[in-house]
């Protein structure tokens, strides 16, 4: 058997991914949260988590894959696993030990709080070369199938493990960008920065979007295979929904700031206004002094006139 550990911020979203597909997924142990709705198993990680919220990370996801074919009782797996969380010491905290059936192989997600019971944070240093040594190690102990080097079938399990591992950080990664994203344009940008690339499919020739892809290295994914809601389709909705949403809370504060702007222009105006009226009474008297001074210089020379004739 092998492993994969990632650490990761949301509770809701890990425990949605390993619980939700109740066709492949198969509860084998909990303690501390339940586990017979996922949601509510979130809810239970998250109140730990609160005890130490400067603890963004505290999501422990390690995955165990076991060799295509090896048949191992759901008892003995819940035990390897705990094995596996006292050797890498995660210890006195909560966790969820989840089977998933898959057609080429069956493996272990395994969710722990790094909040433990007593408020107190359990360190992840090194935790996923840990987690490694500890799966070569139980290997051993329970005489499952060794990982040599040169098998063909390691080479395979190794992709296999990395692959859902990859899924798995991919949907993490969407779930945690979507709320802030407008459009699939914004996702993709957000995606990018994670090292995700989205890969759009057009209806033949047309613009019309048809599917989406993300891949993560060298394995690429349907959006519906990292999750149902992530299909081309559900994901436009979503963002349809968002923006409603936006919609809806907006007019309060679009009205607010439309009166700010309405009295802003209001005021503008007015002072405006009172600028032209003060620049026409400026003008006026201008004009007037020039008209006065006008007539006065005529009259002097009327008079002028006058006194020469009567000389």
């Amino acid at each position: 058997m092998i492993s994969k550990v990632v650490i990761g911020k949301t509770f809701y979203g890990a425990c949605r991914y390993i619980c939700m597909d109740k066709r492949r997924a198969v509860v084998l142990e909990a303690d501390g949260v339940r586990d017979y709705d996922y949601k509510l198993m979130a809810k239970d990680f998250e109140l730990q988590q609160s005890m130490r919220p400067s603890l963004t990370k505290a999501v422990f996801h390690g995955i165990i894959s076991f060799y295509p074919g090896e048949r191992i009782e759901d008892k003995m797996m819940a035990k390897i696993a705990r094995e596996y969380l006292a050797e890498i010491k995660i210890t006195d905290t909560q966790f969820a030990i989840v089977k998933h059936i898959d057609k080429n192989h069956s493996h272990l997600h395994i969710l722990a709080n790094l909040v433990n019971n007593n408020g107190e944070t359990i360190k992840d240093n090194w935790i996923g070369l840990k987690g490694k040594k500890v799966a070569q190690k139980l290997t051993k102990k329970y005489g499952l199938k060794e990982a040599i080097s040169k098998d063909l079938s390691l080479v395979n399990l190794n992709a296999l493990n990395e692959k859902e591992a990859n899924r798995y950080i991919i949907y993490q990664a969407i779930l945690e960008s979507l709320p802030q994203c407008r459009t699939l344009n914004d996702l993709t940008e957000k995606l990018v920065k994670k090292k995700i690339e989205t890969l759009y499919k057009y209806k033949g020739q047309t613009n019309e979007l048809q599917g989406i892809n993300f891949k993560l290295g060298e394995y690429k994914y349907k959006g519906s295979e990292v999750d149902r809601k992530f299909s081309i389709n559900n994901l436009q909705k979503i963002l349809q929904q968002q923006q409603a949403e936006r919609l809806i809370k907006l007019p309060a504060d679009s009205l607010y700031s439309k009166s700010i702007s309405q009295n802003k222009d209001l005021e503008i105006d007015k002072r405006l206004n009172k600028d032209l009226n003060i620049l026409n009474e400026l003008i006026k008297p201008e004009q007037q002094d020039q008209s006065l001074a006008a007539e006065w210089r005529l009259q002097q020379k009327r008079k002028k006139k006058s006194k020469r004739i009567h000389l």
